[in-house]
């Protein structure tokens, strides 16, 4: 006769605790992909309330996600060394600082040193912990849930993040947006005693040099072109450093797994073709999407002169459609190869992002990219439904911490190089197109001229006319009206050459999705098997 658990039954007991912390992971990582929503839909209001620039804050968003990117390898190791729990809070304090400084900036400095580098370092410990944690305190299918629970968060804030970042930036302030962001870290901190610590049974050696070559490999590079952005020297150095330092770094992890020494990860890895081309299907994939929420955002807010909440509105199409696609697709494509869904998802991407790119200058209203955004949020649903399945499969589960961490590595930096690319790009189009028409114009004068040019090579940067209107107070009114002509004339210009960054990535990614079909479908890998097959010691 089986017994049924009784109202003492530990089992039972462990259930509601089990709950209430999958609950809080999800929180948790709730925040986590809200906050650069909450960014990219109030650029023009804390432009405004700061006083600063529009490249400013672009390059404050590229540089919170290249941080994460650039250090997240290194916050998986520092969490196998202090604990994961430990990590864990360091992350979600460090988040809550960021997010704190953002409620009180006062100036463009406090954004960037808080928010993006030190709430980027907060990403780096916070999302490899996470992942150990949740496989170290569920079990089963226990443990499918609350990994699906905590994606479906991830999901979710990346649907309302534009919605909801453009409610409470427009009725209320961006500033209370990071408050509430405070607020939920706090009650995820309040039930941190639910949380048993992972202990690490792997190597505890530090790989110090394979660490610093990592993060002088990605930050060199996309320091370099956030530099080159705000018209700063020494960018080509900054370039050269960051190839140099990554191809460094794939020499120096052979050299130290020959050597049997710890290795800031394991080089064999990269022996899976599925591997390699879904870590690089993962990066053109946020390349795009970096790309395109920093060229659109801008548009809606600087050129139709949008509030947050109406461009919050205008993306909804994208972000709802990719949701509502990765849903459906997670649910409904079992029996297609993951390969194939990759290869429309980039075929849709790159239609809709060719279809945006016509529709820019004519564009009245949001609402006028409504096919296309749907067209390239359901091509990126169906990357998010698929692509991490695909790079991790032949991962064995022993290596599957580490190969994750590399995968979101790919990701993080992806969208960095996309929003600091296409921003750069953006702002140098504009800077050439601005001065190439008034230069070209028979109604300022060649002293008028000069100074235009003079002040773009100083500070290149994206205006609303209104904003354009005031600063020109004074001027002749034929200056004014030549000026605003050349404005209207030049934005949508450099706007459709950024939006070619998101189309690259996109075309890369289908010619990526053929080399993924010639391959045979991944199959998960027993402990001990290595990523193509071969056997090698764990």
């Amino acid at each position: 006769m089986i017994e049924r658990p009784t109202a003492s039954d530990p089992s039972e007991k462990a259930a509601g605790p089990q709950r209430l912390l999958a609950l809080l992971l999800a929180m948790a990582m709730f925040v986590l992909v809200v906050d650069t929503s909450l960014m990219n839909v109030s650029i023009s209001s804390v432009v405004r309330d700061l006083g600063t620039t529009v490249s400013g804050v672009q390059a404050a968003i590229a540089l919170e996600a290249l941080v994460s990117a650039a250090f997240i390898l290194i916050g998986g190791k520092v969490g196998d060394l202090i604990g994961r729990k430990r990590a864990y809070v360091l992350g979600l304090l460090g988040y809550a600082v960021g997010a704190s400084a953002m409620a009180f900036a006062q100036s463009l400095t406090v954004i960037v040193v808080f928010w993006a580098v030190l709430g980027g370092i907060g990403a780096s410990l916070l999302l490899p912990a996470m992942q150990s944690l949740i496989h170290g305190n569920f079990e089963g299918e226990a443990q499918k849930k609350v990994y699906a629970l905590v994606g479906a968060a991830a999901a979710i804030a990346a649907a309302v993040g534009p919605l909801l970042g453009g409610f409470i930036t427009t009725y209320l302030s961006w500033r209370v947006g990071f408050v509430l962001e405070v607020v939920v870290i706090g009650v995820v901190l309040s039930g941190i005693r639910l949380v048993h610590d992972v202990p690490y049974t792997g190597p505890r050696g530090v790989d110090l040099i394979g660490a610093v070559l990592s993060v002088l490999g990605m930050g060199g590079i996309v320091l370099g072109i956030l530099v080159w952005q705000e018209g700063g020297e020494a960018v080509g150095a900054l370039l050269v450093v960051g190839a140099i330092a990554l191809a460094v770094l794939a020499y120096w992890l052979v050299r130290r797994k020959r050597r049997g020494e710890p290795a800031l990860l394991d080089p064999d890895l990269f022996r899976s073709k599925i591997f390699k081309l879904g870590i690089s299907g993962q990066m053109l994939q946020q390349i795009a999407l970096g790309g395109t929420m920093i060229a659109l955002p801008i548009y809606l807010q600087m050129v139709l002169e949008y509030n947050a909440l109406q461009a919050g509105l205008s993306l909804a199409p994208l972000s709802l459609s990719m949701f509502a696609v990765a849903l459906l697709a997670g649910k409904k494509a079992s029996d297609r190869r993951p390969s194939g869904i990759i290869r429309w998802g980039f075929v849709l991407l790159t239609i809709g992002i060719v279809a945006l790119i016509p529709i820019v200058p004519r564009a009245e209203f949001g609402w006028g990219l409504v096919i296309p955004l749907v067209i390239a949020g359901s091509g990126l649903g169906l990357l998010v439904s698929q692509l991490n399945n695909y790079t991790l499969a032949p991962i064995e589960e022993e290596r599957i911490s580490e190969a994750a961490g590399v995968n979101s590595a790919a990701g993080s930096f992806g969208l960095s190089f996309g929003l600091a690319f296409a921003g750069a790009i953006m702002l140098a189009t504009l800077s050439l197109t601005f001065t190439a028409m008034a230069e070209s114009s028979t109604v300022l004068p060649q002293a008028e001229q000069q100074q235009v040019a003079q002040v773009l090579e100083d500070d290149a940067e994206v205006m609303s006319n209104t904003q354009l209107e005031q600063l020109l107070a004074g001027e002749p009114p034929e200056f004014q009206d030549e000026i605003i002509r050349i404005n209207t004339d030049a934005r949508p210009l450099a706007l459709q050459v950024a939006l070619l960054i998101p189309l690259l990535a996109g075309l890369i990614g289908v010619f990526n999705s053929f080399r993924m079909m010639r391959i045979p479908e991944p199959t998960p890998k027993s402990p001990g098997e290595g990523p193509d097959g071969a056997e090698y010691a764990p």
